[in-house]
């Protein structure tokens, strides 16, 4: 773990950083900024919109949306990850004047109570246990204003051949039983839990990473 790095159960990819933005489109398939695009749309960001990106990784995701907010209206993206190695990368490469990141953890978030207009969160899910899921998705209920939506793409139960075998050949292969708790279709219910609205599914990626939007009630 890099010494700057917030201490959390959940796993950190800090020595993934340095090559994380050549990684990330090769796992993506190409399809990055489609990707990226889609979650964006669902945003329906306004100028001084505030936004958070839990699990920034690199930033790439938020520096996109900040290019679409106004700094001089209050618009901001600010991403968090409990890696700090991927932090540094994001602010040395994505800091600009509608952008910032923070090491934090997910389940413990360094904010006040309706602090952000949304929050988005891509490919975090899956790394982080049943418990931190939920500890995680209550402390973006906590920060977001009423009102506030949540937009989350992530490894959910896949609707196609390839999309099974790619999910279930991760889960076995990485050693990671987080992933069998998304592709068994647990995100929906924990968002529930956290106190948002039902959660609506907008779109599946690859047969098995699903784009969903939420709102905490008003």
């Amino acid at each position: 773990m890099h010494s700057g790095s917030i201490p959390t159960r959940g796993r950190t990819l800090d020595y993934a950083a340095p090559v994380y933005d050549f990684c990330e489109p090769l796992l993506l398939m190409g399809r990055l900024a489609s990707y990226n695009r889609a979650m964006i749309e669902l945003l329906g960001l306004e100028p001084g919109h505030r936004v958070l990106d839990i699990g920034c990784g690199t930033g790439t995701l938020t520096r996109a949306i900040a290019d679409r907010l106004d700094p001089a209206v209050g618009g901001c993206a600010t991403g968090i990850d409990a890696a700090a190695a991927m932090i540094d990368v994001a602010r040395k490469k994505r800091s600009c004047a509608a952008c910032r990141f923070e090491v934090a953890a997910a389940e413990q978030l360094p904010f006040e109570d309706g602090s952000f207009d949304a929050a988005v969160s891509s490919l975090f899910y899956h790394h982080v246990d049943r418990d931190l899921k939920e500890r995680s998705l209550r402390e973006a209920f906590r920060v977001l204003r009423p009102g506030g939506l949540l937009v989350v793409a992530d490894m959910h139960r896949p609707t196609t051949f390839m999309g099974r075998l790619i999910s279930h050949a991760a889960r076995w292969f990485l050693m990671q039983p987080q992933i069998g708790e998304n592709i068994a279709g647990l995100l929906p219910e924990l968002m529930l839990r956290a106190g948002f609205e039902q959660p609506r599914l907008h779109a599946m990626f690859m047969g098995y990473i699903a784009l969903f939007s939420t709102r905490k009630d008003q």
